[in-house]
């Protein structure tokens, strides 16, 4: 019964490293995605006023 502790702390810090690697992806592909749309909303009013 020993070895009941050591499985429920692995499979705890599975679950939570899971946890954070999916925050962090999140985060960081919703920054890049946030940055993607400023770039073309800019483009898209450069194309509009003639651009310089």
């Amino acid at each position: 019964m020993a070895w009941i502790p050591i499985a429920l702390f692995t499979f705890k810090i599975l679950v939570f490293g899971t946890g954070m690697y999916f925050a962090i992806k999140w985060h960081y592909d919703k920054g890049r995605k946030r940055k993607q749309a400023l770039l073309e909303q800019q483009k898209a009013a450069q194309g509009q006023t003639g651009g310089a």
